[in-house]
Order: C-alpha cells, then sequence, then structure tokens
C-alpha cells in the first residue's frame, strides 16, 4: 500500500525460514528478491544478500571437533557435536560436500544467484580444488576468476603443489589449462613473485620462459662480478633450460605440428645462440671475477653489463673484459668474441677503451691496443687510424709527457689523411704542413692552403708565413 519495496522483507522472511530449518519455505521467499547476476563471470561475489545466505548456511554446519572434556556436554551439543563431525569426515573424503542437505542448498543459491568466482570460492573453502577446477573449465571462465578464485588461495596457503597434480590429473598435455598458466605467470611477473613464477614454469615445462627467468636471477640487483661469480649456477640452469628444449624440438620436429601452443617457441638457431651467449657470459665472468678479487678492477658504474643487456651493454661488457685485466692483452681475447658473436661496431668500442687508457694516462697501452686491434686479422685499414683521431679531440687535456708518445702514435698512422687530420686537433699545425707537402700537387696546394687558414686564425704566424712561402 505506501509502495515500499518488499525486496528487504522477503529477505528477511527467508532468512527466518532458514533459521527455521525450513529450507523449502527459504527457497520460496529468497525466490522473491533474489536475482542473478548479469555477469556471472564479474570479478565479485555476488549481492551482498545472496553473500549472507551462504555465510549462515556455511556457519550453520561449521565442523566441530571433540574435545576430551566433551564427555559433560549436554545431549543436545553432544548430537550436534556429532553431526557436524561426521560431515567434517564426509568433506575430508575428496572433498564431496553432495552428501549434506546445507551444503547442497549453498551450491543451490550459488548456482541460482551468485557468480562464477563465489562458486569457485565456495569449493575452494571447502577443499574441494577439483570442482572448483572442472566449473572454471565447464563455465569457460576468464583467466581474472582463476587468478582470483584458485591460484591465489592456492599459493596463499601452501597448495601450489596439489594444484599443480590437479591440473595434470585433469589434462596431462595442460593444453586445457593453457590461457590460465600463462595468465598466472603475467601475474606473478606483476607482482615480482620469481620464485613461485620459476617454479610454476618448470612445472608447465615453458623452458625457454624458464631460461629467462634465469637470467634475471643472475643480474639482478648485483653490484658487482665478484657478485655475480656466486650466481654461476644459474647461467647452468639457463643452459639445462635450453638443451631440454632443443630436444623437444627435435623429438616434435617429425610431427606434422608441435605440441605445446601455450609455451613459447624459439627456433632451433635461436636456442643455440643464446646458449653460446651464456657460454660467453660464463668466461666473462669467471674473468672479471678474477680481476675484481686480484684488486686491478679500475671501472666502476651505477649499473652492471651483461651480455643479455641490448647492444650498447654488450659494448660496455667488451671495454669493461679490456679495461679490467692486468693489461690490454690479456682480456682482449674474450672481448674481441663478444664483438665478433654479437657484430658490435668494433671501433667504437675500441676507441671508448682508447679514451678511458687516456684518462688513466696508461699510454703504453694505447700501443698494445692498436697491436692487438691491427692483429685480430679483421681490422680495416683504417681502424688504427680512427681509434687514434678519436681520443685526439680531447688533446687540451693531455700532459706534456703524453704529447710526445701523441706524436708517436701519429707518426705510425697509415693514412697521410689522417695523420694531418690528427696534428691539425693537437694544433701541431707545423707537422701538418710537413705532412701536406709530401702529397700530390694539386691535393698539397688545398692541404696547404687549409693549414695557413688554421695558423691565421689561431694566430700562428710562422706557420702561416711557411704556408705563404711554399704556395
Amino acid at each position: 500500500k505506501s509502495g515500499l519495496d518488499p525486496g528487504g522483507a522477503w529477505h528477511a522472511w527467508g532468512m527466518a525460514c532458514l533459521k527455521a530449518g525450513n529450507l523449502s519455505s527459504a527457497r520460496e521467499k529468497f525466490n522473491r528478491c533474489l536475482k542473478p547476476p548479469t555477469d556471472l563471470n564479474q570479478l565479485s561475489h555476488g549481492s551482498r544478500l545472496v553473500q549472507d545466505v551462504i555465510q549462515y548456511l556455511e556457519s550453520t554446519v561449521k565442523p566441530i571437533l571433540i574435545a576430551d572434556d566433551d564427555y559433560f556436554a549436554t545431549l543436545r551439543e553432544l548430537e550436534a557435536t556429532l553431526r557436524t563431525r561426521s560431515l567434517s569426515l564426509e568433506m575430508m573424503c575428496e572433498g564431496k560436500i553432495q552428501h549434506n542437505s546445507y551444503y547442497q542448498e549453498c551450491l543451490f543459491y550459488l548456482h541460482s544467484y551468485g557468480t562464477n568466482l563465489a562458486i569457485i570460492s565456495f569449493y575452494m573453502r571447502h577443499d574441494c580444488m577439483r570442482e572448483a577446477l572442472l566449473h572454471l573449465l565447464n563455465k569457460e571462465s576468464p583467466s581474472e576468476v582463476f587468478i582470483e578464485g584458485i591460484f591465489i588461495p592456492s599459493y596463499e596457503s601452501g597448495k601450489l603443489h596439489m594444484l599443480e597434480n590437479l591440473l595434470e590429473t585433469i589434462d596431462p598435455g595442460l593444453e586445457s589449462w593453457g590461457v590460465y598458466l600463462i595468465a598466472a605467470c603475467k601475474y606473478l611477473q606483476r607482482k615480482n613473485y620469481y620464485h613461485i613464477l620459476y617454479e610454476l614454469q618448470q612445472f608447465m615445462k615453458d623452458h625457454v620462459r624458464a631460461a629467462m627467468t634465469c637470467i634475471r636471477f643472475f643480474t639482478h640487483g648485483a653490484k658487482s662480478y665478484t657478485e655475480l661469480g656466486g650466481r654461476q649456477t644459474w647461467l647452468l640452469k639457463i643452459k639445462d633450460h635450453l638443451k631440454v628444449y632443443l630436444q623437444e624440438v627435435s623429438r616434435s620436429s617429425g610431427r606434422k605440428k608441435m605440441a605445446f601452443t601455450f609455451r613459447k617457441k624459439m627456433s632451433a638457431t635461436d636456442v643455440s645462440r643464446h646458449i653460446s651467449t651464456v657460454d660467453l657470459q660464463m668466461e666473462v665472468t669467471k674473468f672479471l671475477h678474477r680481476c675484481e678479487s686480484s684488486g686491478t678492477c679500475q671501472m666502476t658504474g651505477s649499473s652492471l653489463p651483461t651480455l643479455f643487456g641490448n647492444n650498447n651493454m654488450k659494448m660496455d661488457v667488451a671495454c669493461k673484459v679490456m679495461l679490467e685485466g692486468k693489461n690490454i692483452e690479456e682480456g682482449f681475447g674474450i672481448a674481441f668474441r663478444v664483438l665478433q658473436d654479437f657484430q658490435l661496431e668494433a671501433t667504437e668500442v675500441y676507441s671508448k677503451v682508447a679514451k678511458q687508457l687516456v684518462k688513466q694516462q696508461k699510454y703504453s697501452e694505447i700501443r698494445q691496443l692498436l697491436k692487438c686491434v691491427n692483429e685480430s686479422g679483421v681490422a680495416a685499414q683504417n681502424d688504427g687510424d680512427n681509434i687514434i683521431l678519436n681520443f685526439t679531440l680531447n688533446v687540451n687535456t693531455f700532459s706534456l709527457l703524453w704529447i710526445q708518445d701523441l706524436d708517436n702514435l701519429i707518426q705510425d698512422m697509415d693514412s697521410d689523411e689522417n695523420k694531418i687530420q690528427a696534428y691539425v686537433m693537437c694544433n701541431k699545425l707545423r707537422s701538418a704542413y710537413l705532412v701536406s707537402v709530401r702529397q700530390e700537387k694539386t691535393r698539397a696546394v688545398q692541404l696547404v692552403q687549409h693549414v695557413r687558414q688554421l695558423a691565421e686564425n689561431s694566430g700562428d704566424d710562422v706557420v702561416k708565413a711557411i704556408c705563404a712561402q711554399w704556395l
């Protein structure tokens, strides 16, 4: 008559019927106020009214264990205790709850008015993980429901192995679970739960991704190569995963299509290349670990370069190896292999090393670097010249003693054009003039005119006069 919503009254009436044990009457009353959700896969446990019903039904049959002092319990308490204890034993038997009327009532309300997440969470609360998984599969629920309803409760309660066993029992190939397992891996990665992630990847036999996780274990947070030296077991695990993957690829190559569609794929060539990278990283790690232990380490930086980074990081590794040995020659072999394996810009790396040697005033090492480069067998004709040209830009910071060493290095350059350029960069205009006049006549005139102009600009009247006289 007053036009008020009768839903609250029906719900209260239904709860009263439940408490009185009149289950069929309660169903009738709740039918007038409860409605099924519009989206069964929403990440909620349904309406508050449905949750209240389930909560009451579950609390009514909460298992109670018999204690020694129960001899003095009243007859009614003893009856309730026995009834609930027999229920708990039923529950323990492979998680089967279908024989208890109150739990059946829970399932009726959940299936009629609850979400898939609510149903799955109910099964999980009562150790019916198998039923939860089968419901997930049958309803083709999205991966978010699996994460929220099954996966998180499993690892939080230490039942991840039980979950893995059930997944394998239901589908030995794990194909049905592919979408859910990949979603679980992404979730763990977002949360930075890398140890659980690695365990799950091993269970999935996803060897390529497991190898990638091992790379993170090897590199993450390391501040020195001494620290990385203690983590070399991860490098061995990376190799093991990749080798197993190669075996699986070769076994399945004869079949029409490769199984394990949800596992990360990689060509055999790429896998072999990654194994070579791991081998080389092991050599680098041992070498730099030894250098740090013997105290020859010079370079320090905020990040520790490894061969698992981008090309710039790999170039940093090559520089580090050359600079941290007792001399350039000691680390040049490993550095050269890094440059060759990853097809890096060698001249750029050699120039960076040379600049560092200049800063450290290790002038004799520069000559040794040039010797190693020339003897490597793959250096282009002007590689040595380019290395010298690159560090002569900072000539103003050199000591007087180094100017003489630099002059000797320039004289050893292959190309006269490069010699002139180096002398000009060092502001040694007289030397530039002397090399210029030895060139073919037309070119010599151009070069000498250029040197004269530079002399005029810098106020070097002597060189200006010599050039003018020659011209």
